[in-house]
């Protein structure tokens, strides 16, 4: 079931009135619906929420899916920071935009690649998905820097996370690129590593900036 993107800013507004602000419901104007909007007619016959003298309610269907909703929202945040390096308004500008998209695993896949965060960029809680709770009790650690590699050990090139357009350009330009293999030959004095038939050496802070699929 996909809601549309109305519906979903409206029960992400009542999460946080309800959840996080602990308030127990939104007043209406503050979430900008009434009655004849086709977003609130659509929560209401799906019975996610119920309007009782101008105040908000979540009904238990709808929890979960505020839930989820606010999940994506903020997983989406972190996209844009962590991996796309889009900041500021720009970057929420950009994830309110994308949040509509993580449907159907696609915000799974995405939690997994950033190695399950439990906070957005502003601080805010992010409600755990069910990987996350497969990755604590497996102890699987998902995406990792390449420090976290042990000598010899081999992954998938996640994503590369810097501010520095040099290192950026310099690390592609020895081939680390989301989706290539990448093994760990050495841990010091310096980081060596290979990647296809060609081997590199950088220091610990470029490492740091690679993440990688174990």
């Amino acid at each position: 079931m996909k809601l549309s993107d109305k519906a979903e800013e409206i029960l992400e507004a009542l999460w946080i009135a309800v959840e996080e602000e602990g308030r127990g419901f939104a007043d209406i104007e503050n979430i900008g619906i009434d009655s004849a909007d086709p977003a609130y007619n659509e929560l209401a016959a799906l019975a996610f929420i119920e309007v009782k003298e101008g105040r908000v309610y979540f009904r238990n269907e709808g929890k979960e899916e505020g839930r989820m909703t606010i999940r994506r929202h903020r997983l989406a945040e972190r996209l844009m920071m962590d991996v796309l390096n889009i900041r500021g308004e720009t970057g929420d500008d950009k994830a309110c935009q994308f949040e509509h998209l993580l449907h159907e695993g696609v915000d799974t896949k995405i939690c997994i690649m950033l190695n399950h965060p439990s906070t957005c960029p502003h601080g805010k809680t992010i409600p755990p998905g069910d990987c996350c709770e497969e990755a604590r009790r497996s102890g699987d650690l998902g995406v990792v820097p390449l420090t976290e590699l042990k000598s010899n050990e081999e992954g998938e090139i996640a994503y590369i996370q810097t501010e520095d357009d040099k290192k950026m350009r310099k690390l592609m330009a020895m081939g680390v690129l989301p989706g290539n293999r990448i093994v760990l030959l050495q841990s010091f004095p310096s980081y060596i590593f290979r990647v296809g038939f060609s081997e590199f050496a950088i220091d610990t802070n470029m490492a740091r900036e690679i993440f990688v699929r174990r």
